[in-house]
């Protein structure tokens, strides 16, 4: 029987794929949730795989049963219509929260975003980078999702006593460059992403926190301090990459001056391709 059981929402997206092997443990269960198929169990592989949405409530509360840790990364992960981010994304966490509130799951994890808060610039965090728990002002209305995938995690902190930690990822890609030069500034390799949510589970009573899910980027204007405060050590750093770079202009004006970049100046409720 294992000793602990960690349930991962969106577990067939490309951070939920990464976490599937990084974060096997002995004595643990992974509980993989997704709508989206996924390969089923290896022979020995401590994981069991649930096809539903983060949307219902009945399969939520079944999938919470007995587990020690809920990490919820599922969700819409880029720019869509209004009427699915709030569907999904808001509604869905919602959802979620209160699954896990009832199932009585004493922590979790929300995946939140540096677009809720696209519009903050680059160099207002100075040296140590922009505070984690900056409020929001998003590029998007994925951002204005995530804003609220925050507020709804600081509520259910405050109203049940659930510790809540919600991580503000830059982007999680095998290589940084999937973004060009802009990966080398918001990378979270996923490696790091496994450290980092490790950290966040074995953290003793964290209560509610906002903290920034990023690696140490040379290039990173994001403050670590306070996932470091949860034991968080990164390893890797983006400008390993910086090589690797097709050469291009450098990114002037908006792209250059705000968290969000080009998604500050991209289309409402429109998909973009990342």
């Amino acid at each position: 029987m294992a000793d602990q059981r960690v349930l991962i929402t969106g577990s067939a997206g490309v951070v939920g794929t990464f976490m599937r092997t990084r974060m096997a443990r002995p004595g643990r269960l992974l509980r993989l949730l997704d709508l989206a198929e996924q390969p089923p169990a290896a022979p020995g592989e401590p994981v069991e795989t649930i096809t539903a949405s983060v949307t219902d409530p009945e399969a939520m509360t079944a999938a919470c049963q007995g587990v020690d840790a809920l990490v919820h990364l599922g969700g819409h992960s880029r720019e869509t219509t209004w009427e699915a981010t709030l569907e999904v994304n808001v509604h869905g966490t919602q959802v979620v929260l209160d699954a896990a509130r009832r199932a009585g799951v004493p922590r979790v994890l929300l995946a939140s975003s540096n677009h809720s808060v696209g519009f903050r610039r680059n160099d207002e965090g100075g040296p140590e980078g922009l505070p984690a728990d900056s409020s929001p002002r998003p590029d998007t209305y994925y951002g204005v999702s995530k804003a609220a995938i925050e507020a709804l995690g600081s509520l259910y902190h405050s109203r049940f006593g659930m510790d809540v930690i919600a991580i503000r990822i830059g982007s999680c890609f095998a290589s940084p460059l999937v973004l060009g030069a802009r990966g080398l500034q918001t990378w979270l390799s996923p490696r790091d992403c496994a450290r980092l949510f490790e950290a966040c589970i074995a953290a003793p009573s964290p209560g509610y926190r906002l903290i920034w899910g990023v690696s140490d980027n040379t290039r990173r204007v994001y403050s670590l301090t306070e996932a470091r405060a949860l034991g968080y050590d990164p390893l890797d750093n983006a400008e390993t990459y910086a090589e690797q770079l097709p050469e291009a202009p450098a990114p002037t004006g908006i792209a250059a001056d705000l968290i969000g970049g080009p998604f500050c100046t991209a289309p409402l409720g429109v998909a973009n391709p990342l």
